[in-house]
């Protein structure tokens, strides 16, 4: 048994310093760079009052599926995200190779795998939006039923108040991250020209300050869900960006927060030509 679970971790090993894992990475970051835009794109629609589809990264795969050629874009882009989600669970098995505290690589290894089942998560939708056009599946009722289902639990509530701190928690940390500009170091910067390096710089902090708007906000709500005990105040990113449409100001808000999601898909390509992926 020792030796069976030693050559399994030589595989995954090996695999992690493959050529195709790290194009599969690359493919997966321009793949999220993608969906990061079309959700700016329904969520400019949402803060001008036309917006009708779902500003999430399922809204964006099904916007994708609209357009001439649709199946083969979102197969392409399923491509792309079996491709994340296998990086991801990859990093979470091996670990990484320049954390030298136990604590914080453990982290790593739990943020890496939650990023995996995430990507997984989106890969089968789009693989059912290709066999199954019309599939449709809404996150914020999603998010409401499994809600409604974790409150009827013993200490239900405070379970629930905790994912939404942890939402928040996280979000903070995006945010942290790109206003320290710590993600810096993810970057081959060597290869950059001057200008470029500033314009990945900048574009990766916006985003990473709109993603904390966003789950932030998502954290809100669901705390408000918990202490309420109303598990339609639950809702996802879709629901997140059109409650705060609702606000005083708050389509100009949107309109911000957007370009700033906008921001992060372009950086997404830039990670997805310059990110250091460790072989």
């Amino acid at each position: 048994m020792p030796d069976v679970k030693e050559r399994s971790q030589g595989a995954v090993e090996r695999a992690s310093r493959s050529d195709w894992l790290e194009n599969l990475a690359r493919a997966g970051l321009a793949t999220r760079g993608v969906l990061y835009v079309v959700v700016a794109i329904l969520a400019v629609q949402v803060a001008t009052g036309h917006g009708g589809e779902r500003a999430d990264k399922q809204g964006a795969l099904q916007a994708v599926l609209q357009q001439p050629l649709g199946r083969l874009l979102l197969l392409v882009l399923a491509v792309g995200l079996g491709g994340y989600a296998l990086w991801r669970f990859v990093e979470a098995i091996v670990g990484p190779p320049d954390e030298a505290d136990p604590s914080k690589a453990t982290l790593k290894r739990v943020g890496s795998a939650a990023r995996g089942l995430l990507y997984t998560a989106f890969f089968v939708s789009a693989v059912q939006l290709v066999i199954w056009s019309g599939i449709e599946s809404g996150s914020d009722d999603a998010q409401s039923d499994w809600t409604a289902r974790v409150l009827d639990w013993p200490g239900g509530t405070w379970l629930v108040v905790a994912t939404g701190l942890a939402i928040i928690g996280g979000g903070l940390y995006v945010g942290w991250r790109g206003l320290s500009r710590k993600f810096r170091k993810r970057l081959k910067s060597a290869e950059m020209g001057t200008a470029e390096r500033r314009w990945i710089v900048g574009f990766g902090t916006v985003g990473m300050v709109a993603r904390m708007i966003v789950f932030s906000m998502i954290g809100v709500f669901l705390i408000g869900a918990a202490l309420r005990h109303d598990p339609d105040q639950a809702v996802g990113i879709d629901g997140a960006l059109k409650r705060l449409a609702d606000r005083p100001y708050g389509p100009t808000l949107l309109f911000v927060v957007a370009l700033g999601l906008a921001a992060y898909g372009v950086y997404s390509f830039a990670e997805a030509r310059y990110r250091r992926v460790e072989r």
